[in-house]
């Protein structure tokens, strides 16, 4: 059976490139190194690294093997400090795997609260453009935790954490923000527009084209961007409308949003790979308790924009 030093060892000499400077990253011998590696392809039965005049190729049952050795080192280190947590010390890190517009709209407030209860953990973070990518970075063993729409079929621990609602925003003086259906705006009155929309490897593509899709139209691009704040700050200036979740929209906000109608939302859970350590599980805990999936300064413009467009005097009145 592999051992974990071979498995180690096997990364080492992917991620540098070469047996010598593997050797050297690990401060081993290079005979050593080589010998470990020997031992288990022969211990899978055949090569995993084609040895070539500069540097090293991993075969495809070397190709087969990584993901799963890469996997079995991060499962080894979070069980250390699995032990140690459970043994009362309160160091180490919490690996998390997100969603780039999550990590800009949920995780600071509940980051911001967690971290006061567990002040010597520190917080490695891992951002991704899509879902999908997280979901394979999670089977992988990247991170304790992920934060982001739930995997079909997803076999670990999840706490679902609730809807995260999507906006439409534009500049301040837009027409759209003054008709008389808002602050609600339907995407197909929008169909002429050019949008502010993202880069194509980003999840937040999907979703702008799949909404404008339903609405019977595909979007005209006046330009792209990766994320939602910068999205957010296009918008505004007048580039054209955007669409993204109510949580990145920052407080002060000068320009003008709208709920998409029918309404537009993304299911949010925290999820694991394995039944959660107690650190870890205080994370979800806080996470499903304090995520501020509609900030209250989103929501009281909001709620002020319905009240004016009834005619209803002002709250507290």
């Amino acid at each position: 059976m592999a051992t974990l030093r071979q498995l180690e060892y096997l990364v080492a000499i992917v991620d540098e490139g070469s047996f010598t400077r593997a050797a050297e990253s690990l401060n081993v011998t290079q005979p050593g190194l080589s010998h470990q590696v020997q031992a288990l392809e022969r211990e899978v039965g055949g090569p995993l690294l084609e040895r070539l005049p500069r540097g090293v190729r991993l075969t495809p049952a070397g190709r087969s093997m990584l993901p799963h050795a890469r996997a079995a080192l991060a499962e080894a280190g979070r069980a250390t400090v699995s032990a140690r947590r459970a043994a009362g010390v309160s160091t180490g890190e919490l690996h998390l795997a997100t969603l780039y517009s999550v990590s800009s709209g949920v995780l600071p407030t509940v980051l911001g609260l967690w971290r006061r209860k567990h002040p010597g953990v520190r917080i490695r973070l891992f951002e991704h453009r899509r879902g999908d990518e997280m979901a394979q970075a999670m089977t992988a063993g990247q991170a304790d935790v992920a934060v982001g729409p739930l995997p079909e079929d997803w076999e670990g621990t999840a706490r679902h954490i609730g809807a995260e609602e999507f906006l439409v925003v534009t500049r301040s003086d837009d027409p759209v923000a003054f008709s008389d259906r808002a602050p609600r705006v339907r995407l197909s009155d929008l169909a002429e527009r050019e949008w502010v929309h993202f880069t194509p490897d980003s999840g937040l593509s999907d979703i702008l084209e799949q909404a404008c899709n339903a609405a019977g139209f595909r979007p005209r691009v006046a330009v792209r961007t990766e994320q939602a704040p910068s999205a957010i700050g296009y918008a505004a200036a007048g580039l054209g409308p955007t669409l993204v979740p109510a949580n990145t929209i920052p407080p002060h906000f000068a320009g003008a949003f709208l709920r998409p109608d029918p309404p537009l939302r993304r299911q949010l859970t925290g999820y694991t790979r394995t039944s959660p350590d107690p650190v870890t599980a205080s994370f979800l805990e806080t996470l499903g308790e304090h995520a501020p999936l509609m900030p209250t300064h989103v929501a009281r413009r909001l709620r002020t924009a319905e009240r004016s467009a009834r005619r209803l005097p002002p709250e507290g009145e």
